[in-house]
């Protein structure tokens, strides 16, 4: 697997690659579904994944990763190495997710090591997220990672309930 950072072609993406991105993000619908960050999950369209990327991207600290697996995106994750909060000392994952048809294969155990690995090189103690508390799958998926709770409560953006976890590094 082959990691590297998205970055915008003055500033925008390449057109093919927004139709893949589009493509690993609609075939997680009932993630899609849950979060309702799209209108119609059946229906994503790359200008939508392009917006959803330019918010990511325009904080200063978030990276967006590509994972490639034989030339194909496999999965993409989304970090912030200081969340907003001056109180919070940890850098988030915002965002992990595989291409359902490449799910249990191993690329987002193998992806979020290098999230962690990525923050420890830069000396970062820990990492933190948030999952959707209706998301049982992804709590799942990050307990066995080695994730721990330390908190629930309300997303910034849309109020949905949230267990936020963390991993010492």
């Amino acid at each position: 697997m082959i990691v590297e950072p998205l970055t915008p072609v003055d500033g925008a993406f390449p057109g093919p690659l927004l139709t893949e991105l589009a493509a690993l993000y609609a075939s997680n619908r009932e993630f899609q579904q849950l979060s309702g960050d799209f209108p119609d999950p059946g229906n994503i369209r790359p200008e939508q994944v392009a917006v959803s990327l330019a918010d990511e991207l325009a904080h200063p600290d978030a990276k967006v990763l590509l994972a490639r697996s034989a030339g194909r995106l496999v999965a993409i994750a989304v970090t912030l190495a200081h969340h907003p909060d001056p109180d919070d000392p940890d850098p988030w994952i915002g965002l992990l997710m595989v291409h359902a048809h490449d799910q249990r294969a191993g690329y987002g155990s193998a992806l979020a090591r290098v999230v962690e690995d990525r923050f420890l090189a830069a000396g970062r103690t820990g990492v933190r997220l948030a999952v959707l508390e209706t998301n049982q799958k992804a709590l799942a998926f990050w307990d066995a990672l080695g994730y721990v709770e330390i908190d629930r409560r309300p997303d910034t953006t849309r109020g949905r309930l949230c267990v936020v976890l963390r991993k010492a590094l």
